[in-house]
């Protein structure tokens, strides 16, 4: 897999969509550099907290930026587009990415049609909100609200709420990856560049699998309902002594096993022998597994239901998901040389050969035109030039 190693990315990136994309493509090893506006820059690196004391290096920014290098540019000025084209040819670039309206595209000449003329294997990738002929700005609640993922979340009656993480920031960026492999995969095979298009509202849609399918089809109304399932009970979270579980019940012979634990024999009714007699009656179902749960402890629910293999968990917060033992030997790290100060990041989705080979560290998040001098200077620009493109704000 040393192949990434000689890949280059060059992204015109900001927020998050295209962000977690370049991130996933540096833990494969690809050499990645960000292109950032030299005064603007992104503004993800104001937000969250200033740990560092510096501009521009904020710890939201941290949490998906490690790895990558970065260049500040002014691609609306003559000499950024010339410098643009400079970079794409000498540094050999594979893959070209934006996450720029669409509108913007010719504007700063990085559209398809003036990439390819310069480098015709390359690999174009545009992430918008919804699709390369729209220029309507979207932001991840807002696809949240307009993708139907708000309506699904939440208690049932209640406000409709945004799902914890951003998934259709993120969603977009792994479809995105999928896509990315296709087209090496294709160019490998037949030395042709391509473009790619994601538009994060089709991608946001994409996981409305049962929701659409039901909806459309057979007319059933599907809206949110906190933290039970349609198609399956017992499934939801239960008070214990000391906190909170979540059990899940996958079929009718689970719910026999669970009739049999210690203190739920109450649960062994004719009518919830069938699952579609669970649902039927779920409200006070779940109220006399509350019941029953209350009696005991966290730790005592998690005991007796794995040993007769009854799926649960203890509803954990952040720090305890850090120490289970799953992730707190995956999780990555940075060290800023600059500093010393390091930073964790979560657990890559597998482990890929460069992570392995470099014991999950990767390069701290580049501080704003931190590498303008290296990566210019390899391209054969002067520190006179460099110094002059500076002074006239190109760089």
């Amino acid at each position: 897999m040393d192949v990434f190693k000689q890949m280059t990315m060059l992204s015109l990136e900001q927020a998050t969509v295209l962000p977690y994309l370049s991130y996933r493509l540096a833990m494969d090893g690809m050499n990645i550099i960000r292109l950032e506006h030299p005064v603007y820059g992104d503004p993800n690196r104001m937000i969250g907290e200033n740990r560092l004391g510096e501009e521009k290096m904020n710890s939201y920014f941290m949490a998906i930026n490690s790895g990558k290098k970065c260049v500040t540019l002014d691609l609306g000025s003559p000499e950024g587009k010339e410098i643009l084209k400079d970079l794409i040819v000498k540094l050999n670039v594979d893959i070209f990415a934006t996450n720029q309206l669409p509108r913007n595209y010719e504007k700063l000449g990085i559209d398809y049609a003036t990439l390819k003329s310069i480098k015709p294997d390359i690999i174009w990738v545009g992430l918008t909100g919804f699709g390369p002929d729209s220029n309507e700005a979207a932001y991840d609640p807002i696809l949240q609200a307009r993708g139907g993922l708000m309506e699904l979340t939440g208690e049932a009656g209640k406000d409709p709420q945004v799902v914890g993480i951003p998934l259709p920031d993120m969603g977009t960026s792994e479809h995105a990856y999928g896509l990315v492999m296709k087209a090496l995969a294709e160019r490998a095979m037949t030395g042709q560049g391509s473009r790619i298009d994601v538009s994060m509202f089709m991608s946001t849609t994409s996981w409305l699998t049962v929701p659409i399918t039901l909806t459309r089809s057979f007319g059933n109304k599907i809206t949110r309902r906190g933290n039970t399932h349609e198609f399956f009970a017992p499934v939801s979270v239960y008070e214990t002594k000391d906190g909170y579980v979540y059990i899940a019940v996958g079929n009718d012979r689970q719910f026999a096993s669970m009739t049999g634990l210690p203190g739920f024999d109450k649960l062994a009714k004719p009518e919830y022998e069938k699952n579609k007699g669970r649902i039927k009656d779920v409200k006070n179902l779940n109220d006399i597994i509350n019941e029953c749960t209350r009696l005991k402890t966290t730790a005592e629910m998690i005991e007796i239901c794995n040993k007769a293999t009854i799926a649960i968990s203890k509803v954990n917060t952040v720090e305890e998901v850090i120490e289970d033992e799953y992730v707190k030997g995956a999780m990555l790290c940075a060290k800023d040389a600059k500093t010393g100060m390091k930073i964790w990041m979560a657990p890559p989705p597998f482990m890929t050969p460069f992570l392995k080979e470099s014991n999950r560290e990767m390069t701290f998040p580049p501080r704003f035109g931190e590498n303008n001098t290296e990566i210019y200077g390899k391209i054969g620009y002067s520190d006179e030039k460099l110094l002059s493109f500076k002074e006239k704000g190109v760089i």
